[in-house]
């Protein structure tokens, strides 16, 4: 029977925030979570639940009060900015509701940026693999556009080419369909779901939306800085 392997695993994670009062805001509360390679899931919450503060945790975007952040066997919680960086940009990829592409930059520019970012040797081309990825999702001959020139779908699938540009282990997704009408975000969750299922690309996505939970097959409800539910098809 094949084992399935762990992405990255929080224990005993806590993060607390010092309020302008002095108080202490505890946001996550031990929280014990593994999320396995080739999974499609989605965290839950309303506003304020803590499920954006969790996401934070596992894209190594922020750091825990107390605990441990475990990636292949290691304690990266400790790990210095540059060396969490480092990791972040070949291990995770982002896609968010606001999209966050420059308008400076063409798609292709904006695709390439996490590689301009790199620090480490990379073992493919770049631009074969923006290309590719471009004319996977229907997107290759905006290519010398700019974002503020292509409708908010297109922008959204050049989000994900650019989270996928490195060939991370992890996608993180918040919010994805946010921003979008409810044809459009149907159609970008048909492409994650494409994404997990035909390349095993490890998918978790962040959102209130039921009927977006519902299209994955694990759901991990957060409410009060807790994991309350943890749920698996």
């Amino acid at each position: 029977m094949k084992t399935t392997s762990s992405i990255i695993s929080l224990k005993n994670v806590h993060k607390n925030y010092l309020l302008g009062d002095g108080s202490v805001f505890e946001a996550l509360k031990d929280i014990n979570l593994e999320i396995f390679e080739g999974e499609f899931s989605a965290i839950i919450g309303p506003s304020g639940s803590g499920k954006s503060t969790l996401m934070h945790m596992i894209g190594l975007l922020d750091k825990p009060s107390d605990g441990q952040i475990i990636v292949n066997g290691k304690d990266v919680s400790r790990l210095d900015d540059n060396q969490t960086s480092i990791l972040r940009n070949s291990y995770v990829g982002f896609v968010f509701q606001q999209f966050n592409l420059l308008n400076k930059l063409t798609i292709l520019e904006n695709i390439l940026l996490p590689v301009t970012y790199s620090r480490v040797a990379l073992d493919f081309d770049p631009y074969a693999r923006a290309e590719m990825l471009m004319d996977k999702f229907g997107i290759l001959s905006k290519k010398d556009s700019f974002p503020n020139r292509i409708s908010g779908g297109q922008q959204q699938r050049v989000a994900v080419a650019r989270a996928l540009i490195m060939k991370p282990q992890l996608i993180l997704a918040d919010e994805p369909t946010g921003n979008l009408d409810h044809k459009t975000g149907n159609e970008i969750i048909d492409l994650f779901e494409q994404l997990n299922k035909v390349e095993g690309i490890t998918v978790v996505m962040v959102t209130h939306e039921m009927e977006i939970a519902d299209r994955t097959r694990r759901q991990i409800r957060v409410l009060d800085g807790e994991i309350i539910s943890d749920k698996k098809k």
